[in-house]
């Protein structure tokens, strides 16, 4: 992960699986040498297959594939699907996969939420997109509104070191000291700085919840995040709402229409305490947001896998980039902005009486549950969860079994 601005890269913004599987799929058929996937979700629907047959050609043409999918997010795959992969030569990990008990998942926590693709070290997809149907439009009024980012240059050498270190087994850290050789930076294709910030439950608990916090803190005109799960934690709150009141136009754009209702209740819990600072609100009511990007000021942004909610502020395994560049952060604004004019709506203001009523939840459940979450989540389930690598099928050698077998 950089600690630092690295600076000469490219960044496009891919809306959608329009935009995405196309752009990921061209260039897992143009790899030469390497393609590295990181995924929470893969489903073995039409957007599946077709990373699947990528795969496995890029595989077949001698390219090293791995693939790192979630056991919680991925867990409905068939053998089937699986055994194509490894036939292929594609190597497949599974972040704690953990068998059902009763019935029941115990693999909740701590997911492995990352969406990430490296291409031959040159070339990175990073976003909140999972390789599923549902984030394509003819999915239905279900369909995800989501994004990631096409990259380029010498950030690309980070994100690369990050996911090989993660999925290839051959670079896990041993116990022996050992010389593993760095890939080259890239050349500077473009103006963008950025840095690659991961939260994992070792060294980088808050990294991505800081960032965020330090653009809010920065900010002087405009703050505008889209994200789909938000129930963030006690300080991040506190610098939206300090944003807000020192004048900064602080908006946030949250479902309208989610994919499961306990999101919009839970959010619902904070928009009195927000607007009452002056945070502007807006409902998406199209489809269900799955977004999860920001930007602030015309010249700094975010895009990722990272949600505003405990879940992924204290217990996923995230990856976002952020990008210092008024072209990227333009685009990004004025796509949120479309949105916001066209498919948002802001909620209307409580009656007194539920206010007042929301304002004592706020005092005695919110603020005590967010500020002392984080010191809580050691003692959950799966705190060191495992990754397991699936055995690729037997070798047999058909000459020798021929000779061997009985006249």
């Amino acid at each position: 992960m950089s600690v630092r601005w690295i600076p000469g890269n490219a960044f496009a913004l891919l809306e959608n699986g329009e935009a995405y599987f196309p752009r990921v799929f061209e260039a897992i058929e143009a790899a030469r040498a390497e393609v590295l996937v990181e995924t929470f979700i893969l489903f073995d629907d039409k957007v599946g297959q077709g990373l699947r047959r990528a795969l496995i050609a890029a595989a077949q043409r001698g390219a090293r594939v791995s693939l790192l999918i979630d056991g919680y997010g991925s867990e409905g795959l068939s053998q089937d699907f699986l055994q194509g992969l490894l036939d292929a030569g594609v190597v497949i990990h599974v972040f704690d996969p953990r068998a059902r008990v009763f019935g029941l998942r115990t693999n909740v926590f701590r997911r492995m939420h990352r969406k990430i693709v490296v291409i031959d070290g040159e070339l990175a997809f990073i976003g909140g997109i999972n390789f599923s149907a549902d984030h394509l439009a003819d999915f239905g009024p279900q369909a995800k509104q989501d994004y990631a980012v096409e990259v380029r240059g010498p950030i690309v050498a980070e994100i690369h070191r990050f996911v090989r270190a993660t999925v290839d087994p051959e670079r896990r850290r041993r116990w022996w000291p050992r010389r593993v050789p760095r890939p080259e930076p890239g050349r500077h294709v473009g103006k963008a700085e950025s840095m690659f910030v991961v939260r994992d439950n070792q060294e980088h608990h808050t990294d991505i919840e800081r960032h965020y916090r330090a653009a809010i803190r920065l900010a002087q005109r405009d703050v505008t995040i889209a994200n789909a799960y938000f129930f963030p934690g006690y300080r991040l709150l506190r610098d939206i709402r300090n944003a807000a009141r020192r004048g900064v136009r602080v908006r946030l754009i949250l479902q309208g229409e989610p994919d499961m209702p306990i999101v919009k209740v839970a959010a619902g819990m904070l928009y009195d305490h927000l607007t009452a600072a002056g945070v502007q609100i807006y409902e998406y009511c199209q489809r269900p947001l799955h977004g999860k990007v920001a930007c602030v000021d015309g010249t700094w942004a975010t895009v990722g896998s990272s949600n505003l909610d405990p879940l992924s502020l204290a217990l996923n395994l995230e990856a976002n980039v952020m990008i210092r560049d008024r072209a990227f952060a333009s685009v990004l604004r004025e796509r949120l902005e479309w949105l916001m004019e066209n498919h948002c709506r802001q909620p209307e203001p409580a009656p007194p009486g539920s206010r007042k009523l929301r304002r004592l939840l706020w005092g005695v459940f919110v603020y005590h549950f967010l500020r002392r979450f984080p010191s809580w989540t050691g003692w959950l389930p799966a705190h060191r969860p495992r990754l397991h690598t699936v055995a690729p099928p037997p070798r047999i050698d058909t000459e020798e079994t021929h000779e061997q077998r009985p006249a």
